[in-house]
């Protein structure tokens, strides 16, 4: 079973859809989930000022209206808002302060993205090759000296001009689980120009804050304590099995080994699969799902990697994944919405053909473009940029997403925003 929007009254709702078990497994499952509520202990929502001041800024009109009526009214969590590797705005990723963040913010599902350490477990962490930019590795010698690549200065000519950007590359598998738990989370960024470590790990963006990264926080996380601390919190969950970077199998493990340990961790903490929405940019992977893991496989996420609009999928080839046995597509925000000339933002064309193939739809990322009135908002907007002027604009965002898209959720790096219109829609 898994969530899917139903369309009413003009107003996107949210519907559970059930597969019907049989009478015993129902009673099974009902006596399940009054064990899990009495073990789970949702935190209270504090949404902080940041939906509010997009509310005040947007433009007059209907829709600024309805949301500015909710102002006063107490939030609860909702399936619609999905924490981005938690609350990544201003969290250092995947930690379990960005986690929490998130979850105090009424993310109703929580992202862990999976990778693996040399001795083979599960963490959580955007890429297998991402610790120069998102730890303190590269600060801790003996680690720093295990990357595939050790840090190297920017080099510069006589005229001070760049000619090799400063570099570095390390890896979850460069190191042993223990090793990785030495590691704090830091805020994604490098400084190409940097010529010491310090110089380039300090290169967070300014519509960031480094105000949530230091020597007590950046707490990092393995796939099983992110289980854990999700299922305490009472929130679902959406793992997103890496790709490698490393030849496979890697010590042993093959791809598809990899790919079902991640859902043998759940197995084993007995978490119900309607609860986890498992993700993959390789549709191999939410295939084996669906054929080994049906109870899972059945709200598997395929995630689609285009870059442009011209890469998106076809109709007959939406309609060839929900055929394969895929129900839920996940593409980037511009591959649903388009500008249609006169100001506004409506569904895109791959939005209608994806619903009229029978496909649900999740996407990502909002609120990870920084600051949208300078005009040049790069990937997420690439489609519609053109009808977004002020940081109001994702409300109006949200708004086409919700009703005319009708998403079963959106990824968001502040999901208090997405929170705060799930609510007051009545999502």
């Amino acid at each position: 079973m898994y969530w899917k929007p139903t369309l009413l009254a003009g107003c996107a709702s949210v519907a559970l859809l059930s597969s019907a078990p049989a009478a015993a497994e129902r009673e099974h499952a009902d006596d399940r989930d009054r064990h899990d509520a009495r073990a789970r202990t949702p935190v209270a929502v504090a949404l902080g000022p940041r939906p509010y001041f997009l509310v005040d800024d947007m433009p007059d009109g209907e829709l600024k209206q309805a949301l500015l009526r909710c102002k006063r009214d107490a939030n609860r969590p909702t399936m619609f808002s999905i924490g981005h590797r938690g609350a990544a705005m201003q969290f250092p990723e995947h930690t379990l302060e960005s986690y929490l963040a998130a979850a105090r913010m009424g993310a109703g599902i929580i992202e862990c993205d999976v990778t693996f350490t040399k001795d083979l477990e599960l963490v959580c962490r955007h890429a297998q090759n991402d610790l120069h930019t998102t730890t303190d590795i590269l600060a801790i010698p003996a680690l720093a000296a295990k990357c595939t690549q050790p840090f190297v200065p920017a080099q510069f000519d006589d005229a001070g001009n760049l000619i090799q950007a400063a570099r570095a590359e390390c890896r979850t598998s460069d190191i042993t689980l223990a090793e990785f738990k030495q590691l704090r989370g830091k805020m994604d960024a490098a400084n190409p120009r940097a010529t010491t470590v310090a110089a380039y790990m300090a290169a967070t963006p300014n519509w960031r804050t480094d105000l949530y990264s230091g020597p007590t926080s950046g707490t990092l996380m393995t796939h099983a304590e992110s289980i854990a601390l999700f299922e305490s919190l009472g929130v679902a969950m959406t793992p997103e099995l890496k790709s490698p970077v490393v030849a496979m199998p890697f010590n042993g493990m093959s791809r598809q080994a990899y790919a079902q340990k991640m859902i043998d961790e759940y197995k084993a903490a007995g978490v119900p699969p309607r609860r986890v929405f498992a993700q993959s940019f390789d549709i191999a992977d939410v295939h084996d799902w669906i054929e080994n893991e049906p109870a899972f496989g059945d709200q598997a996420v395929y995630l689609d990697s285009a870059n442009t609009v011209a890469e998106l999928p076809s109709a007959a080839e939406l309609a060839a994944l929900k055929a394969s046995g895929i129900n839920i597509w996940a593409p980037p925000i511009f591959a649903l919405l388009a500008d249609d000339g006169a100001g506004n933002i409506v569904a895109s064309q791959a939005a209608l053909d994806a619903r009229a193939a029978g496909l649900d739809i999740i996407t990502w990322t909002l609120e990870r473009s920084g600051i949208l009135a300078d005009g040049d908002n790069g990937f997420y907007y690439q489609s519609f940029d053109a009808a977004v002027s002020r940081e109001g604009d994702i409300m109006r965002v949200l708004d086409v997403l919700a009703r005319d898209v009708g998403v079963l959720g959106v990824f968001s790096d502040w999901p208090a925003t997405t929170t705060y219109y799930a609510n007051c829609i009545g999502l």
